[in-house]
């Protein structure tokens, strides 16, 4: 495991989306840094593509939402 040095700014800002995504500071890096990663290696897909198929590779299935429900 290695060190990696950021910025103050964006320690706090990882600091604060990482209370509102219940994450520690360190899972919050850890997510930022792979979903960027993913969103850099696959450009023809939307942010929301890669989660869905993350989230599918995970094993988690959704119920879909009805029409409906809005």
């Amino acid at each position: 495991m290695g060190i990696v040095n950021i910025d103050d700014e964006l320690h706090d800002q990882l600091r604060r989306a990482s209370t509102v995504s219940l994450r520690s500071i360190n899972a919050q890096a850890t997510y930022w840094i792979r979903m960027g990663m993913l969103c850099e290696t696959n450009p023809s897909l939307s942010f929301q593509d890669i989660v869905q198929r993350e989230l599918k590779a995970a094993g988690v299935t959704a119920p879909a939402l009805s029409d409906s429900a809005a």
